[in-house]
């Protein structure tokens, strides 16, 4: 890399460049947000509101509001049922490579990591999809490492079509694309894109990714804008909780989606909540803890933010935690999953990304669903 190239803020040769001004309103307003500064007297206000300024979620991530949770929560619980009724969306996720050009140091996939590498062949993903299809479930999310030399747009296109067969919805999390590649991807069935950004402390993100086209911040940060300008359906954003300031995080990619949310209005929003996880390296780089009072605090945030948003609970936490959540602000959580190389329908072809925590199959997650007065929903979409 030159110089300029290895600058975090400098696009790399093919990389879209696009319009917008919500990355500096988003990095202007988490650098200002000092969460000290509010009160219970502050919290109290924001739950007499019927909907929350950027102001009240400020107050309802700091300190002060640790101590009002079962209140949040009541409230939470309102909007949700308000917005998604008595529904939880099942999911699972399908790996279909691990190959990654990434030095990013809190992740199994790191380039540098020596791990079993592997790719599935197109015939090896209808055998998967075939397999998890028959589960009952309709909604399934692929995922690749970032490798685009390893497993280009193309391929990720063709598995998207074999994906259209069997399931009813279509996410993709796969490395930043730009805006007519993911006019591709839309054309070949793909509907939602999930791309976190890990962290917006700036400072940060250059520790945790010294090399690899992830490198580059506003590239990474612009892609939800990007996917929506070609044509895809819905967004996912998200941090990695606990590699930097947990709330300045939180409260970065809650402004980050609202901003969205206000510039493209019929875009569908979705939040995902992931803990850092035990992985390779894990020790040497002490990752801060986030206690699980503390990620109930994150979502019930921004449920009353963004009420109409989606919430995604993954087997990163424990079961007990997802069963808790589900219902009073999450409307989505994954089953049956499998975070190596295929190993739904055969043995892995490569390792495993992190550790989970709810190794769950779909039939158990559907009862746990019903048992709480809940409607576990396979299908909430149909193409025409």
């Amino acid at each position: 890399m030159t110089s300029r190239e290895s600058s975090i803020m400098h696009h790399l040769e093919g990389m879209e460049a696009i319009d917008s001004d919500i990355m500096s309103k988003v990095l202007n307003m988490a650098q200002k947000y000092d969460y000290n500064q509010y009160t219970v007297r502050d919290v109290e206000g924001a739950l007499e509101r019927e909907a929350l300024s950027v102001e009240d979620f400020a107050a309802v991530l700091s300190p002060a509001a640790a101590a009002y949770l079962e209140q949040l929560a009541q409230k939470a619980r309102l909007e949700t049922r308000k917005h998604f009724g008595n529904s939880v969306s099942l999911f699972t996720p399908l790996y279909i490579s691990n190959y990654c050009e990434n030095n990013c140091v809190y992740c199994g996939f790191n380039c540098k990591n020596k791990i079993q590498r592997g790719k599935l062949s197109l015939e090896e993903i209808e055998d998967e999809l075939k397999t998890i299809a028959k589960t009952g479930l309709k909604d399934i999310l692929i995922l690749t490492g970032e490798a685009r030399r390893k497993c280009d747009v193309a391929y990720i296109g063709e598995a998207i079509k074999l994906a259209r067969k069997y399931f009813s919805t279509i996410s993709v999390e796969i490395f930043p694309l730009n805006t007519e590649e993911y006019r591709y991807i839309r054309q070949c069935g793909a509907d939602f894109v999930c791309v976190y950004q890990e962290t917006y402390n700036t400072e940060t993100y250059e520790k945790m990714h010294p090399r690899g086209p992830k490198r580059v911040f506003p590239y990474r940060f612009n892609a939800q804008e990007r996917a929506i300008k070609g044509g895809m359906r819905g967004v996912a954003l998200g941090v990695l909780l606990g590699l930097d300031d947990f709330r300045r995080d939180a409260f970065a990619a809650g402004i980050h989606a609202y901003l969205l949310q206000q510039k493209y209005p019929h875009a569908e929003l979705s939040f995902s909540v992931p803990r850092l996880r035990p992985y390779i390296n894990n020790s040497r780089n002490n990752p801060r803890n986030v206690h699980e009072s503390q990620l109930l605090q994150v979502i019930l945030a921004y449920r009353l933010l963004m009420p109409f948003a989606g919430i995604t609970i993954s087997t990163r936490e424990s079961p007990e935690f997802r069963d808790n959540v589900i219902g009073i602000a999450a409307n989505k959580v994954s089953a049956g999953v499998k975070v190596s190389v295929g190993g739904h329908d055969s043995e892995a072809k490569g390792d495993e990304q992190f550790e989970i925590s709810d190794p769950r199959d779909v039939a158990a997650i559907h009862q746990m669903i019903l048992s709480r007065g809940l409607q576990p929903v396979y299908t909430d979409y149909v193409r025409v």
